[in-house]
């Protein structure tokens, strides 16, 4: 038994491919290069592959020279990446990419059967994938604003999850002091204790939605634990908004921070 091969094609379907990933990882990784040299790290790919088939080497030669030699080579050449910690992040997503396309293409696979049709539909499949790695870099960009805070209203404490939301700039027309919200929900199992030294006033903000006043009480501490090793925070009589509507989730975050409150 033996298969015929067209090198042509063979080049022709793995400098499209190689291309769109080498794509894909320029994008999630936002290396500042221009897409000519992309596409030259596609082509020497495509090169170096139909060079390797063609070879007649044994298996334990090629695996290697395909699965690290020719991807290493095609991030150097390609994305100007050359060694570090970023080349191994880079091969990483170049090969995620890879399963992720490969298996977005097999799922048309039954819907697509001509060959040409197929791998045009590699181009849709690319910016679906891209879509997917810009919402995944979303995600964890959110998760690792994401904060545990603990909020002391009188001899009360209350543990929630808040944001740090470098959009909130809401600061006390009074005192000059940074401004953190809270879920209306929370303020009112806080402050339904009886308690009446909390101070409860109004100030001014303003929104892209317009304008209006907000309630705001002063609580008698507030500890901010930061994810991972960026450390702990204590501040002492904050100053608590309290949010018209509902914040997020239940399950997300009860609290927008004031990113100022960590200067303080």
């Amino acid at each position: 038994m033996y298969y015929e091969l067209y090198i042509d094609v063979l080049f022709l379907i793995n400098f499209m491919m190689d291309s769109l990933l080498l794509l894909a990882v320029k994008k999630v990784l936002r290396c500042p290069v221009k897409n000519g040299r992309v596409f030259v790290g596609g082509g020497l790919g495509a090169v170096l592959t139909c060079v390797l088939v063609a070879l007649p080497l044994p298996a334990v030669v090629k695996l290697p020279a395909f699965y690290a030699g020719v991807a290493g080579m095609m991030i150097v050449v390609g994305l100007d990446i050359r060694g570090g910690r970023r080349f191994w992040k880079a091969l990483g997503l170049l090969y995620v990419s890879a399963f992720l396309m490969e298996g977005m293409l097999q799922i048309l696979r039954p819907w697509v059967r001509t060959g040409s049709l197929f791998f045009a539909s590699a181009v849709p499949v690319y910016y679906l994938m891209c879509g997917i790695w810009r919402f995944l870099t979303r995600l964890r960009k959110e998760e690792e604003r994401l904060c545990e805070v603990v909020l002391q209203v009188g001899p009360e404490k209350y543990r929630m999850h808040a944001l740090l939301d470098t959009g909130n700039g809401l600061t006390d027309p009074v005192s000059g002091e940074p401004v953190s919200v809270i879920d209306p929900a929370c303020a009112q199992k806080m402050l339904e204790k009886g308690r009446t030294d909390t101070g409860v006033r109004y100030i001014p903000y303003r929104t892209v939605s317009g304008e209006g006043v907000m309630p705001v009480f002063r609580a008698e501490q507030m500890e901010i634990f930061l994810p991972g090793e960026k450390g702990e925070f204590r501040m002492q009589r904050p100053i608590i908004g309290i949010c018209e509507g509902h914040i997020s989730g239940p399950e997300e975050y009860q609290m927008i921070l004031n990113p100022d409150v960590l200067t303080c």
